[in-house]
């Protein structure tokens, strides 16, 4: 099912919230779907972009088969308001799983994939974006173009060292920006924080400016549960400590 994008005159524009992560492996697109059923449990109206471009997962985590999808979007052979209607209560533009083809996007193909979020916030309160892991052009320029910027991280040494990268080069890209940590499989809310105080530290040293937290998620067997069985988490599993946490973290971003 597919959602009619309604333009209306003098509509305020939809919030542009991109997730990004110096390394795979952090949990980004499982916390880009979690965020998009939060926000939409909260009464928002969602759209989950997945511009992972060429290593799209956001329809395999859900057990999808799309038909429309971010590829067909930027050929011109399907509407940009080809996003699918989710029982979970936000819609989704998939991207294209399992291929590199819109990972060397560049000219006037690169415009159109990193403008698109921008014109889906016309007819979406939230349009949550997954970028794809790494600093190279298509991420850095989502990344720019967002109204947020959710640099997802680990405990582990090597994800605050791109965690880090990610963020320098947004400073630089979006003049600074505002760009906020989140802290994912976190041993402990203490062990969260120390994280965190972590990149604090070298963004006030380095960068000359804080790091604000913008949630902590602790790691919780009923996550990779939910992945097995692709079904969101929040609706697998509402009561759990990661659940409570995502919807924490979407409560904190107003």
């Amino acid at each position: 099912m597919s959602a009619a994008l309604v333009t209306q005159s003098g509509r305020v524009p939809g919030r542009v919230i991109a997730i990004a992560s110096g390394k795979g492996g952090v949990g980004k697109t499982w916390l880009s779907i979690t965020l998009a059923q939060a926000l939409a449990q909260a009464g928002r109206r969602v759209v989950l972009m997945d511009a992972d471009l060429g290593l799209a997962n956001v329809d395999v985590q859900l057990g999808l088969k799309a038909g429309a999808d971010l590829g067909s979007v930027l050929a011109g052979t399907a509407p940009e308001q080809a996003a699918i209607a989710l029982p979970a209560g936000f819609h989704l533009l998939p991207g294209r799983s399992g291929t590199g083809a819109l990972a060397g996007l560049t000219g006037a193909a690169l415009e159109a994939a990193t403008a698109l979020p921008r014109r889906l916030a016309a007819g979406w309160q939230e349009v949550v974006v997954d970028i794809g892991a790494g600093v190279e052009a298509p991420q850095r320029r989502l990344a720019a173009r967002a109204d947020l910027l959710l640099v997802v991280a680990t405990e582990e040494p090597t994800s605050l060292t791109d965690a880090y990268a990610v963020l320098k080069l947004h400073a630089q890209d979006a003049s600074g920006g505002d760009a906020r940590l989140v802290v994912n499989l976190a041993g402990s809310a203490a062990s969260g924080q120390a994280t965190h105080a972590t990149l604090d530290a070298a963004a006030r040293r380095f960068l000359g400016r804080p790091l604000p937290l913008a949630g902590i998620i602790r790691r919780d067997a009923k996550v990779p549960d939910a992945i097995r069985h692709q079904t969101p988490l929040l609706t697998r599993h509402p009561g759990s400590a990661a659940a409570r946490d995502v919807a924490a973290l979407a409560r904190g971003l107003g």
